[in-house]
């Protein structure tokens, strides 16, 4: 029985891993969705889930479960796509691991066992959301999400975030620097700049006074470190704000590492907004200029991806969250998003095709009388088009 059960599961796991993907059919000119996750908890092995050993697991069960496999950071190395992913548990514990694929859209396998990283916060409880820079200095920097309890409140579901920052050259020695310290009393969603701002290391950063909810906090900000041995930044200047009635209202945050292009620094962030069922998670896109990358210079209106079908049910539904895209050298664009706090997916585009958006897709005028202006606009022209 035991081995029998092995060999069924090891079966349904390679068909898995060997599951090609395809585009899905829905369209909007901008991306391309491809209908299978890249991503889920069956993509775990089975050796990090089951004791193989007959004699200590004699039922073959499940000692340590995996419940989701999400928030990945994303980098291309030797033109393969590398994933380092957000798994969680059955113990609600994430850790992180790195998962490898050949052609990016498919066939993801994990290595072996997951990342260890250095034990240098001794109060940190949870980590997650890890984003990957390839930062101009060398090495390739992993800013993640630090979660503690936080030890002045008595509510024991309190907690408080702040940015822990690794380093490495190869994804698999990696070396742990202090946790990120800002003016800020948290911090969450910070991304680090791959170059270099004024001779200084730049993080787009996300001030907020609780766990969840921003309270001052009035968007993405900006700020530099003179050292990253020792991470300490001045002033938080806000880049991009939150807005009344807009998808940033209740709070947004930088995503993946922003991809430098000819016309700025293109931008997918998320924003986060209340509803009746929740707090809904869509991504968005600005871009930044090339100098000054606190200017906003390109803001097109509404999301960018947003929930869709099943991606609409998981764990936390309603979301999209991403954290990782690769830029190519050929112009295509990875990117990679979870859907509802469960399992990964991937959107293809191009470069030109999201500059074209970005600078072309008109900006939210912010008003509903405004923003019926413009799309009647939109409709004459297209109709003056067709009657011709």
């Amino acid at each position: 029985m035991f081995w029998e059960a092995y060999k069924r599961e090891m079966k349904k796991y390679e068909a898995l891993i060997a599951k090609k993907n395809q585009m899905s059919e829905e369209y909007n000119g901008i991306y391309d969705r491809w209908e299978n996750p890249v991503l889920t908890r069956d993509h775990a092995p089975l050796h990090w889930m089951y004791d193989l050993d007959e004699r200590t697991n004699p039922y073959f069960m499940k000692r340590l479960g995996i419940n989701a496999v999400f928030n990945a950071g994303a980098i291309e190395l030797n033109g393969r796509i590398y994933l380092v992913a957000r798994v969680e548990g059955y113990d609600r514990k994430s850790f992180f691991a790195v998962a490898e694929s050949e052609n990016g859209v498919d066939g993801f396998r994990f290595w072996d066992y997951p990342v260890e990283l250095p034990d240098t916060e001794p109060e940190e409880t949870n980590v997650y959301d890890m984003r990957l820079t390839r930062h101009e200095d060398g090495y390739i920097y992993g800013v993640f999400c630090s979660e503690s309890k936080d030890t002045k409140s008595n509510d024991l579901s309190a907690a408080t975030a702040q940015a822990g920052i690794v380093r490495t050259r190869d994804l698999k020695t990696w070396e742990r620097l202090p946790n990120l310290k800002t003016q800020s009393v948290q911090q969450r969603n910070v991304v680090l700049h791959p170059e270099f701002v004024d001779g200084k290391y730049a993080f787009y950063t996300r001030p907020q006074d609780g766990f969840i909810n921003t309270g001052s906090g009035g968007g993405i900000g900006f700020a530099l470190c003179e050292d990253i041995n020792n991470p300490v930044t001045g002033p938080e200047v806000i880049i991009h704000e939150r807005k009344y009635h807009t998808l940033t209202e209740a709070k947004n945050g930088a995503g993946a590492v922003p991809i430098k292009t000819e016309k700025g620094w293109l931008h997918i962030a998320h924003g986060v907004r209340n509803t009746a069922a929740g707090l809904r998670y869509v991504t968005y896109v600005f871009v930044t200029d090339l100098e000054d990358p606190t200017k906003v210079i390109a803001e097109p209106s509404g999301y960018f991806i947003a929930p869709y079908k099943n991606e609409r049910v998981g764990d936390v539904s309603n979301v999209t969250f991403t954290n990782g895209a690769v830029a190519r050298e050929n112009g295509e664009v990875y990117i990679y998003y979870a859907s509802s706090d469960t399992r990964l997916h991937v959107a293809t585009s191009t470069i030109d095709r999201l500059l074209d958006y970005a600078f072309h897709t008109p900006k939210d005028p912010l008003r509903s009388n405004l923003c019926v202006q413009q799309r009647c606009g939109l409709i004459r022209h297209n109709l003056e088009i067709i009657n011709q």
